[in-house]
């Protein structure tokens, strides 16, 4: 290994070194290894010499390719934290920064997907009839009840729940903490998981039938098979439930703030997207129930 690229390497070793401090999930980590590679391989020269006219050009190469505004915007993320950190840690002069002039580009205006209860009503009933049914019913009633992320979900420890007043305690992105709820329907379900599944000296709350802690990928491949069983149009993952739990607050009347604290959102705009969806379920039940819509000939 040549100097130059003894030093690409502890760079981006030290970057993420201060990833991981973060907490961040497996998922995250990787795209940041990735976007970074790539990028290398089109600038071919060390990060630490990268220029402005460099990432321009390399953003205009993403968008001849046809990326997704979403997929520019979280490489350009990746390249802006990257380069934060070494100029704040003293790896980069202040004059070589190469991302002051480099804007976001504009996301898709897209709504996120949701289902309606009774739908939720017959995932939560075929789940039941599966070989570990009480551990498969419990994941899709706390997805529900509580609006937490996937990551969040196989991360919950025993001792993280207050079991007298129905309240988990989260451990978000960045680490942050937030208390999150659940109600009777889960509640009853969880007290007979927890008194009819067996664990050996282990502290978290969701496992596999190894007995060890359930991953991402698993609570995926579990809500894949529940949905096999049934013929939900909306492709159901771990997420749209939580877009469901969302929607169905804000349709409820929960305030948006209270949402965006139980979603565990560090600002405010990222919660709204969930009034618009609100919206055109409004404008939906109007026009389907309103009778003066249409001019009679």
């Amino acid at each position: 290994m040549s100097k130059e690229e003894f030093k690409q390497v502890f760079l981006v070793n030290e970057f993420i070194k201060f990833i991981l401090s973060k907490n961040y999930s497996t998922l995250t980590l990787n795209a940041y290894v990735n976007d970074l590679y790539y990028f290398s391989l089109f600038v071919k020269k060390r990060l630490d010499f990268v220029t402005y006219d460099d990432v321009r050009d390399y953003i205009e190469y993403l968008n001849l390719q046809n990326e997704k505004s979403t997929s520019v915007k979280r490489k350009i993320s990746t390249l802006k934290s990257f380069y934060k950190f070494l100029y704040k840690n003293n790896y980069m002069d202040k004059k070589d920064y190469p991302m002051t002039k480099i804007a976001m580009p504009k996301s898709e205006k897209r709504l996120p997907k949701f289902i309606y209860y009774n739908d939720l009503l017959e995932i939560i009933n075929i789940s039941t009839k599966g070989k570990d049914n009480v551990r498969d019913r419990l994941i899709i009633e706390m997805l529900y009840a509580t609006g937490v992320r996937v990551s969040e979900l196989v991360n919950i420890k025993l001792n993280d729940i207050d079991y007298d007043n129905k309240r988990i305690i989260v451990h978000g992105k960045g680490n942050k903490e937030r208390v999150v709820y659940y109600g009777d329907y889960a509640k009853e379900v969880l007290d007979e998981y927890l008194s009819t599944h067996y664990r050996k000296d282990q502290e978290y709350l969701f496992l596999n039938s190894n007995g060890t802690q359930l991953t991402t990928r698993g609570v995926r491949y579990i809500i894949d098979k529940i949905m096999d069983k049934l013929s939900i149009k909306t492709h159901v993952t771990p997420h749209v439930l939580r877009h469901t739990f969302a929607t169905d607050m804000l349709n409820n009347g929960c305030d948006i703030k209270v949402v965006q604290e139980l979603l565990g959102h560090s600002s405010l705009r990222a919660t709204e997207i969930y009034t618009h969806v609100t919206n055109e379920r409004l404008k939906e039940v109007y026009y389907k129930c309103f009778p003066r819509r249409d001019k009679d000939e």
